[in-house]
């Protein structure tokens, strides 16, 4: 899979994942919810969609707390599926 561009990856933080930040070779976004329950409850949708997509996220849980990090490591960067595993964490949400 293709390296995204500079510009495409600024494009896609300024516009639908715009509450994602861009670390290094990762986007990554922090979540906060009521209670450990509702964290993993968002773990397990974003863990089966991560399973379905064969792409895996970096995350972190504590208590209510779930920060998530993207990056495609077979291309040392991010692609495509990062954007898309992005929003589909975003459409947990709803």
């Amino acid at each position: 899979m293709k390296q995204l561009s500079e510009v495409q990856i600024d494009y896609a933080l300024k516009s639908t994942l715009s509450q994602w930040r861009r670390e290094d070779d990762f986007i990554c976004r922090d979540f906060e919810f009521d209670d450990f329950i509702t964290a993993w409850g968002f773990m397990s949708k974003v863990a089966l969609i991560a399973e379905k997509e064969d792409h895996h996220p970096n995350w972190y849980n504590v208590y209510n707390r779930v920060s998530i990090k993207l990056s495609t490591h077979d291309a040392s960067g991010l692609t495509e599926k990062d954007l898309r595993l992005a929003a589909a964490i975003d459409h947990c949400l709803r």
